[in-house]
C-alpha cells in the first residue's frame, strides 16, 4: 500500500520542527505535526529536541499505526482507492481518526459521493477558531486526490 503521497504531503504541509511547539489548536506538538513521543506518551513543551529521523520514524508510526488502519475500519473501500486512501489518511493524521469517525465526510466517502466529499473537506480548515490559510490549502490538496 502505498502511502507515499500522504506522507509527503503530511511533510509539507506541518513542516519540520525538531523542538516543541503549540500548534493552532494548542496542543503540544513536535517533529511533522507529532502530538506524541516515540514512547506513546503525549508531547509536552518541555520535551528536548528531535532529530528529522526520529520525526520520520515518529510520523511513519503515526501513519501506519493510527490513521491508515482507522481509514480502512471507517472507509473500507478505500483500499482500492489510492488517491481517496491518501487524501483521509492524511486528514486523520491531521485531525484525528476520531474526527473521521463522526463525519459527514466519512458518510460521503463511504456513499462514493466525491462532488460532497470535496465540500466536506473544504469544511474543516478552522485551527482555534480561525480560518488557517493552511488548511484551506491542505483540504483543497486532499481534495484533489479524489475521483472527479
Amino acid at each position: 500500500m502505498d502511502l507515499a503521497p500522504a506522507i509527503s504531503m503530511i511533510k509539507a504541509f506541518e513542516g519540520f520542527r525538531p523542538k516543541p511547539y503549540l500548534c493552532p489548536a494548542g496542543k503540544a506538538t513536535i517533529g511533522y505535526g507529532s502530538t506524541w513521543r516515540l514512547d506513546g506518551s503525549p508531547v509536552e513543551l518541555t520535551d528536548p529536541p528531535m532529530s528529522e529521523a526520529q520525526a520520520v520514524s515518529l510520523l511513519e508510526r503515526e501513519v501506519y499505526g493510527t490513521a491508515l488502519p482507522g481509514v480502512l475500519r471507517l472507509c473500507p473501500l478505500t483500499i482500492s482507492q489510492p488517491g481517496v486512501l491518501n487524501a483521509l489518511v492524511d486528514f486523520s493524521f491531521n485531525l484525528g481518526v476520531g474526527r473521521l469517525q463522526t463525519s459527514t465526510l466519512r458518510r460521503k466517502v463511504n456513499d462514493l459521493d466525491w462532488s460532497g466529499a470535496r465540500e466536506q473537506l473544504s469544511r474543516w480548515v478552522r485551527g482555534g477558531g480561525k480560518v488557517l490559510p493552511g488548511l484551506v490549502r491542505r483540504r483543497a490538496a486532499e481534495a484533489s486526490l479524489l475521483p472527479p
